[in-house]
């Protein structure tokens, strides 16, 4: 073992275990550093309050007096919680956050200082544009942006600054970030989905889309991470054999969550109390060092803001127990990848969960309405929704290792499959009062009880019913959820507006029963989404037939699905709704074009340096060993000396060979990345990354890694995989 690597796993060893905060009630930590309603109940006045809360819930503007008490009231709120700054935080397209901290102290004209944040501060800021993505809608000498206050999403205190959630825009008005589509998004769900359940009660006037993610990463030792470049510089291992032992014998799965790593837990749980992120579930994943978190469901929104702000604070908190958190899709190769299960509801102002059936035949119809326009909004987007997961490293998980494969299909299981095909049966146009018996009592009455032990989850389907909500597996650990979410929502919104549109032209023209109008369409959407509805193996070769006979978009790579973004289609989807016009959509397409590209580029100019300043230097030393021991050995037995160096000569050959291919792969590689960097469309360079670049980094990692079961453990400069991925 080198001594590099020697000196990093002896410290890991010897380094002491961080204690968890103080035990507290998480009833009383919950939300402590958050301006929510209870806190803002106790600073604002009685007007003041009710005009934040019309602008929450209603989406009115708050003028300016309250703002300026409202920013008062922030204020001496965040001294006495010891803030010294405050900034607007905001989601641009990098798919990060970002904050420009300002203090709260300011000089009056006479030269006195003071503490102050106004209404002006609060709402609004111009924060310089210039450097963040923008996909076109921003020259680089344009620099002006704004952020505006969000007042959805409650300000919070996390170190010294008092973070206030904000929009992006830039100077011209398109969206420069993700959250402004986002809050359009569930906007229109809430007009859409109000709309359609108001048919079964009166008394729904607004309805929330609902979002609980469940997290999942690795954490291996931060010492251990930083002698890697691959990890330091991509947050994933470009080269390394898989050790013996990995995840085949499932024995890390739920299993006693090891001691450094609960520790950290605990300080985090803590943490996002403070924050009011309601972590609820913890628990060790299928990979080693793999774990998962996951919280109660929220307004999405607010879920969105909450995710962000979690993969920030893990990073810190991770580096205080000297670990590294690795949020990339695919960090170590054959083992299971992370993702990210975006779990999706509805929920009334009534409290009525529209994805859940209840006790009556009209509560489980209003269940199969918003059921089937679901499954009816897939089946005519999933090109669409396999995009808004598209990444680089998205790629190296989906269809392997448990992750769903890059084909979009629904699961609902052989229950409701049954009522489906039930429904599909009903006899077209007016119901006879036999026929409505039968589907209120036998079809629809029974769905509570169908539901109650059969609500099992395929694990290689990309978006399942798993009881009361919608499971979008295929988001990767990394990814912003606002993308998938404001896919998904808007697609949905957009099905529900048509089928309020299909039912009130029946009741209308043909005079039919509410009830027998919401039959007839459901019945002819369940016959046109057939395609999209998958029990079986995802992962197997016949699905990947089967799909392509129905007609289903098969993409498992980033640039070819990301042109769905951009088709006609979309884009007359998203302005329709009034989620985002041609220009914002062009600009995230280009902008996550672009991303890929530096993505792959990145990689393979770290693979090239590694290759040939670590693997190749080392295995030259060790095969200059070899021949010493040759020399020797010749020195000695003279004539007979290849009798008893025979081992040692196959292995100086084979540690040539792998040089020279290693070599050679290298040298291909860079000139394939010269090739693409020639090209000025980003379209087309993407493709050459993806079908000219990126096939070398097998064959160059298959050389490495075999020249790694053969050097000199002593002399490896990498770390080991089995060093990486088993906690001490």
């Amino acid at each position: 073992m080198s001594t590099l690597r020697f000196q990093a796993v002896r410290d890991a060893y010897q380094r002491q275990l961080q204690t968890a905060p103080e035990h507290q009630n998480r009833s009383e930590l919950f939300a402590s550093n958050v301006f929510d309603k209870k806190t803002m109940r106790a600073y604002l006045t009685q007007d003041a309050y009710a005009q934040v809360i019309q602008a929450i819930e209603k989406g009115t503007q708050i003028d300016r007096k309250v703002a300026d008490h409202v920013a008062a009231s922030m204020r001496d709120w965040a001294l006495s919680k010891n803030a010294t700054h405050y900034t607007h935080w905001f989601q641009p397209l990098t798919g990060a956050t970002a904050e420009k901290h300002d203090a709260f102290f300011e000089l009056t004209s006479d030269g006195l200082a003071l503490e102050n944040f106004d209404g002006s501060q609060l709402v609004q800021q111009e924060p310089d544009a210039s450097s963040f993505p923008s996909g076109g809608i921003r020259n680089t000498f344009e620099a002006r942006g704004y952020t505006a206050w969000d007042p959805t999403s409650p300000a919070f205190i996390y170190g010294t600054p008092l973070c206030i959630p904000t929009v992006f825009v830039s100077y011209t008005g398109e969206a420069l970030d993700n959250k402004t589509p986002l809050l359009r998004a569930l906007q229109a769900m809430d007009q859409a989905a109000t709309g359609v359940a108001q048919y079964f009660d009166k008394n729904v006037s607004k309805v929330n889309a609902t979002l609980g993610w469940e997290q999942e990463y690795f954490l291996i030792d931060k010492s251990l991470a930083h002698s890697r470049p691959d990890i330091v510089l991509t947050g994933r291992t470009l080269l390394g054999h898989a050790p013996a032992k990995g995840q085949q014998l499932d024995d890390h799965y739920f299993g006693s969550i090891p001691n450094r790593a609960l520790s950290f837990m605990r300080e985090l749980e803590h943490e996002s109390m403070l924050l009011g992120i309601p972590v609820k579930t913890r628990h060790n994943e299928v990979a080693p060092n793999q774990f998962e978190l996951a919280p109660i469901f929220e307004e999405a929104n607010l879920s969105v803001d909450h995710n962000a702000l979690l993969m920030d604070i893990m990073g810190k908190i991770a580096s205080k127990h000297n670990f590294k958190v690795l949020l990339h899709e695919k960090p170590f190769a054959g083992i299971n990848g992370s993702g990210k299960h975006n779990n999706w509801s509805l929920q009334t102002n009534t409290g009525v969960n529209l994805l859940s059936p209840g006790k009556t035949p009209m509560r489980n119809l209003q269940f199969l309405t918003f059921f089937i326009n679901t499954i009816k909004a897939v089946n005519d987007n999933e090109a669409l929704l396999r995009a808004s997961v598209a990444s680089a490293g998205n790629d190296h998980r989906l269809g392997a290792n448990e992750a769903p494969p890059a084909i979009i299909s629904v699961f609902i299981g052989k229950h409701l499959m049954k009522v489906l095909d039930d429904l599909e049966n009903v006899s077209k146009g007016k119901l006879s009062p036999e026929e409505k018996t039968e589907l209120k009592l036998n079809v629809v009455g029974k769905i509570p009880e169908i539901l109650l032990d059969n609500t099992d989850r395929n694990r290689t389907s990309p978006f399942a019913f798993t009881g009361n909500k919608f499971e979008f597996r295929a988001v990767g650990s990394s990814a912003n959820c606002a993308n998938p979410m404001i896919v998904l929502n808007t697609i949905v919104a957009h099905q529900l507006k048509s089928f309020k549109t299909e039912v009130d032209k029946l009741v209308k023209a043909k005079k039919l029963k509410k009830d027998d109008a919401v039959f007839n369409v459901l019945r002819e959407y369940i016959k046109q989404s057939r395609g999209i509805l998958f029990e079986g193996d995802g992962y197997s070769d016949s699905w990947a037939k089967e799909a392509k006979r129905r007609g289903l978009s098969n993409t498992p790579k980033t640039p070819n699905a990301l042109k769905a973004r951009v088709s006609d289609k979309a884009i007359a989807l998203f302005e329709e709704m009034g989620v985002m016009n041609k220009v914002e959509t062009q600009a995230r397409y280009e902008v996550q074009v672009e991303e890929y590209i530096m993505r792959i580029q990145i990689e393979s100019r770290v693979l090239g340096d590694i290759a040939r300043n670590h693997i190749i230097p080392t295995s030259v030393r060790y095969q200059n060993t070899l021949i010493e021991n040759v020399s020797g050995l010749k020195t000695i037995y003279d004539e007979q000396y290849t009798k008893h160096a025979s081992e040692q000569l196959e292995l100086i050959e084979k540690i040539s060979a792998h040089i020279a291919n290693l070599n050679r792969g290298v040298t291909d590689m860079i000139n394939a990345r010269k090739k693409a960097n020639a090209i000025a469309k980003a379209e087309e360079r993407a493709q050459l990354y993806c079908n000219e670049v990126l096939p070398f980094f097998e064959q160059i990692r298959y050389h490495s890694d075999r020249l790694e079961l053969m050097v000199d453990d002593e002399l490896w400069s990498m770390v080991k995989y089995r060093e990486l991925l088993f906690l001490r």
